[in-house]
């Protein structure tokens, strides 16, 4: 997404670095390219920690590239804020192409390496598409809030902090007005992505430190 703001500070960069450890031996025996989901709700750090996996990967002679969920969505940002001031029941994995998002996987597993997909321009709040170039790209890490949810990745890191976790990272980016509407949104997301942690292979903690659970 054209417009997003990264703040990447240490913790990130040595979350990212284990993972990329953790998983390296992985990429480095899989045939097709590698498929790896950072998922987490608004504020935990996952275009961070995602960025972080793609340089610590660089550093080790393996090529990645990242994929942001925001990209998929069906209505371009401010858009979308309004249609959920309309009706707050559209808050949640619905406002995704997750559908679109496996099928590029399965494409690209499938040899495909020119892909088409959608790029959100979020100050004009437009959504228009991309073509990328993914010969020689060993690893593809997707982030997004409910991207654990995606069936034809290989790996999916959980982040595991709540919305009283991130709240300062939240208002540090300064994407959203914290007021009481964005905490119902919040909520809401809070209750489908807890149901997700149970899908992790790896979990980011509280404390941003790296365990691999399966």
């Amino acid at each position: 997404m054209k417009g997003d703001i990264l703040i990447i500070k240490e913790h990130h960069r040595k979350a990212g670095e284990e993972i990329a450890r953790l998983l390296l031996p992985e990429i480095n025996s899989s045939k097709d390219a590698y498929f790896i989901t950072v998922a987490g709700e608004s504020g935990a750090g996952k275009s961070e920690i995602a960025t972080s996996v793609a340089d610590s990967l660089k550093g080790k002679g393996i090529n990645s590239y990242v994929f942001q969920q925001d990209d998929f969505f069906i209505f371009p940002p401010k858009t979308n804020a309004n249609k959920r001031k309309e009706d707050i029941n559209w808050v949640g994995m619905q406002e995704i192409k997750l559908d679109l998002l496996d099928e590029i996987i399965s494409a690209i597993k499938n040899g495909l390496t020119e892909i088409e997909k959608p790029l959100v321009i979020f100050d004009e709040d437009k959504i228009t598409e991309e073509t990328i170039e993914l010969s020689g790209i060993k690893a593809i890490i997707i982030e997004g809030t409910y991207t654990t949810a995606l069936k034809n990745a290989d790996v999916h890191v959980f982040i595991d902090r709540n919305i009283n976790d991130t709240r300062d990272s939240r208002k540090e980016r300064a994407r959203e007005a914290q007021d009481d509407f964005l905490e119902k949104i919040l909520t809401i997301e809070h209750k489908i992505i807890s149901s997700h942690k149970s899908k992790a292979n790896i979990l980011v903690n509280k404390d941003f430190t790296v365990n691999k659970i399966r």
